[in-house]
């Protein structure tokens, strides 16, 4: 059985379904198999935590909003 060697690339697949990849020079010419990985987080998920943060800036900086202090509750590995 041949020695595999992994190497991990970024690539981008364009509209026509064609991978392009920048290769290290230091890789040889030749067949290669490519694994492909997908992010399974949907594209809305970045741009919802950007929302947030915008729609919420103004009362997360809001000292009035915090109504809590280091002293308040127990520590995780307090005896109960």
């Amino acid at each position: 059985m041949p020695i595999t060697k992994a190497v991990e690339l970024q690539g981008e697949i364009d509209d026509q379904h064609r991978l392009h990849a920048d290769v290290p020079q230091s890789l040889p010419a030749g067949s290669v198999r490519v694994i492909v990985l997908v992010s399974e987080e949907d594209e809305g998920g970045p741009a919802w935590a950007a929302g947030v943060s915008s729609e919420w800036s103004a009362d997360l900086n809001d000292p009035a909003q915090d109504i809590y202090t280091l002293n308040d509750g127990q520590p995780i590995d307090a005896t109960r």
